[in-house]
């Protein structure tokens, strides 16, 4: 583990042992634009859907009460995803968590959907884009969606202390590609419970 992964792991479980959810500008008792994303894509209730940097997001909760049986959620931050076990209970049985890096994180498992809201605007690193990039094409299947939100050059320019890198529709087209084609993508207000307003640009693509 370089020293770059670790002090950002640390971050992270700082953030996550000190502040409440209620009190993140991230949180949302409803995602509605992801569920929407998802929902639209007509995928089987079996598929498999992984929420990169998930922490203690409400997703997997709505995820399950829809009947989507295969979830797994993913965080740097091990204090983030204790927590989302604590507040779902039992049926957090029903869920694979995993604490890693999205950066470094191999499985053998292969995905139908990857979704990340507002984890891969941290990466500040030509390097750590790749290596993130590389990670999502080796775990999304063939026919594969992926699923990602992010700060737009409207939004913000730190999050939690520390910077981010702002996307448009466009740069993020450009970043992905290589390897992924863009199926949609469109900017939204996200309203803090600090009463500010955070625009993000979301985008869908499909493997190429």
């Amino acid at each position: 583990m370089t020293e770059g992964m670790f002090d950002r792991k640390n971050h992270w479980e700082n953030i996550y042992q000190n502040k409440q959810l209620e009190n993140v500008s991230w949180y949302q008792p409803k995602p509605t634009t992801s569920l929407e994303l998802i929902t639209e894509l007509s995928i089987a209730k079996n598929a498999k859907i992984i929420d990169i940097g998930g922490g203690d997001s409400f997703l997997v909760d709505h995820l399950l009460a829809l009947g989507y049986e295969h979830m797994t959620v993913l965080d740097i931050s091990e204090a983030a995803i204790e927590r989302a076990k604590k507040r779902l209970g039992y049926q957090a049985e029903q869920v694979t968590w995993i604490v890693a890096d999205a950066t470094t994180f191999e499985t053998s498992e292969t995905y139908d959907v990857w979704h990340d809201r507002a984890a891969f605007h941290f990466l500040t690193n030509d390097e750590d884009i790749k290596r993130y990039i590389t990670n999502v094409d080796k775990a999304l299947c063939k026919e594969g969606r992926l699923i990602l939100g992010t700060f737009s050059t409207s939004g913000p320019l730190k999050c939690s202390g520390i910077p981010i890198k702002q996307y448009s529709i466009e740069s993020m087209t450009k970043t992905f590609d290589e390897m992924f084609e863009k199926q949609k993508g469109f900017n939204i207000d996200h309203k803090t419970p600090f009463d500010t307003i955070q625009n993000f640009t979301f985008c869908t693509f499909s493997k190429k």
